[in-house]
């Protein structure tokens, strides 16, 4: 398996933010849709960041927003989560102006649509609030810097090795994917099916589906793809919600035992699929890793510590020393697998 694990970082991190949860009650407006954008700009100094997320109540982003607030936390700043509750960038868009307009340090935003916000962003950069993407990223010109999880050849090479690995190496394979116009979704698809062609010239891509990060969305999909495709025998699902939704059919499924599903996940919502053979092994990068080092990165541009020039460097906490790339990107690092020997290591 050529997938680096990362555990000593990731317990790290883990501890670190249940240590910051635990002392601050009620801290911030996570889980409700809109939230309060005035508490970016509150009195906690002028490091002031607010998450956007795709959408709220979405696992992954809770976790990268405890990430995000732990760091926060640390460095003496101000946290605040503000989002839709549905995945559209129009959604987005109405709480970049509001944001602009209070003056926030940062907006940390995971962008729906690459170019759709731009607008708002540029707006945003005018008027001197820093704009730092993670996860999903937009057109560069539109933000200060992007913090990518993993640079999607890895995440690409993670997912595709690790279906061949369950499937023999060769077969049909379908891909569930999230929104059509998922900016990280289609390049981790564009790279996946390059390295697969490249290096696993048996598996056979036989369908991308889009399931729009909706659960139930999801789970329909997954069983479309499963009564489309009689020799399918395996799901990648590149999205978190996805792949829980996909695990939460095939358990049940006539195709639990026959058809591998590997993808992105967390450990909590694919913890039982790992116990009861649905799922074998899945991959990740801790969400809450990146939302601390995006804090991380938000608050050095704030304070003038970097431009999200190429060759930047600046400290992030317990993960150490990162260094900025070209075209203003940060990467996280390399993607860990989960599987039944390290599961209950983790709790996000």
């Amino acid at each position: 398996m050529r997938i680096k694990n990362r555990v000593s970082s990731l317990a790290a991190i883990t501890a670190a933010t249940a240590l910051a949860l635990a002392a601050c009650s009620g801290g911030s407006d996570n889980g409700n849709e809109g939230g309060d954008a005035d508490a970016g700009a509150g009195d906690g100094g002028d490091v002031s960041v607010t998450f956007l997320p795709k959408n709220l109540g979405n696992p992954y982003f809770d976790a990268s927003s405890e990430g995000g607030e732990a760091a926060l936390e640390e460095i003496g700043g101000t946290f605040a989560e503000v989002g839709p509750s549905e995945a559209t960038p129009d959604a987005q868009v109405s709480y970049i102006n509001t944001l602009t307009q209070q003056q926030v340090g940062a907006i940390a935003v995971s962008a729906n649509d690459p170019t759709a916000i731009c607008d708002a962003l540029v707006e945003a950069k005018d008027a001197g609030v820093k704009v730092v993407t993670f996860d999903s990223d937009t057109d560069s010109e539109c933000r200060d810097l992007f913090i990518n999880q993993a640079d999607a050849d890895g995440i690409a090479r993670a997912q595709i090795d690790l279906i061949a690995d369950q499937i023999g190496g060769s077969g049909e394979i379908a891909i569930l994917s999230a929104a059509a116009n998922a900016t990280n979704q289609n390049a981790w698809i564009e790279k996946m099916e390059e390295y697969a062609a490249d290096e696993y010239p048996d598996l056979e891509i036989v369908e991308i589906a889009y399931g729009d990060d909706e659960d139930q969305m999801s789970f329909d999909k997954t069983a479309a793809l499963l009564q489309s495709h009689s020799d399918l025998k395996g799901i990648v699902s590149p999205t978190t919600v996805g792949m829980a939704a996909a695990a939460r059919y095939l358990s049940t499924s006539e195709y639990k035992g026959e058809v591998y599903l590997t993808g992105l996940g967390t450990p909590n919502q694919l913890r039982e699929y790992i116990e009861d053979g649905t799922v074998e092994a899945f991959a990740l990068w801790n969400p809450e890793e990146l939302g601390y080092l995006t804090a991380y990165a938000s608050a050095a541009l704030i304070n003038g510590e970097i431009t999200g020039e190429e060759g930047d460097t600046f400290s992030a906490g317990d993960l150490g020393e990162y260094t900025v790339e070209e075209d203003s990107v940060v990467v996280l690092g390399d993607p860990y697998v989960f599987d039944a020997d390290n599961i209950d290591e983790f709790d996000f």
